[in-house]
């Protein structure tokens, strides 16, 4: 599966942006669909995830009741509805898939999209 994120940009704090993962290929009901996020000199870490059976999702407790992740497996679409957004949301965002069942580690996920930029300003 091909992954290409989109959405980013700039937003005030408190703001709202929707990130969007648009997939290629059939399979895209078959994975596990996840969101992460990279600040600069930090380490890739989890943001949220949504299963590839009856939908359940995961979430950091940084970003948990503020960010909603869904999947439309019809559109074969992942999104990412970030509100109340705070500075240190800033990051580069990627979606990825994954095969693994109900993993948060980044090295479970085989596939990954370019990232896309968030600037949340104070």
């Amino acid at each position: 599966v091909q992954l290409q994120a989109s959405g980013g940009g700039l937003v005030q704090a408190g703001g709202s942006l929707r990130l969007s993962c648009a997939a290629s290929g059939r399979t895209f009901s078959s994975f596990d669909m996840g969101w992460f996020r990279q600040a600069p000199g930090k380490e890739r870490e989890f943001v949220a995830a949504v299963r590839r059976r009856g939908g359940g999702t995961d979430y950091a407790d940084s970003v948990k009741g503020r960010f909603t992740i869904s999947r439309d497996n019809a559109k074969i679409t992942l999104y990412l509805q970030m509100n109340s957004l705070k500075p240190e949301d800033t990051a580069v965002y990627y979606c990825a898939a994954t095969l693994a069942y109900g993993s948060r580690w980044p090295a479970d996920f085989g596939f990954w999209g370019q990232g896309t930029q968030v600037t949340v300003s104070s």
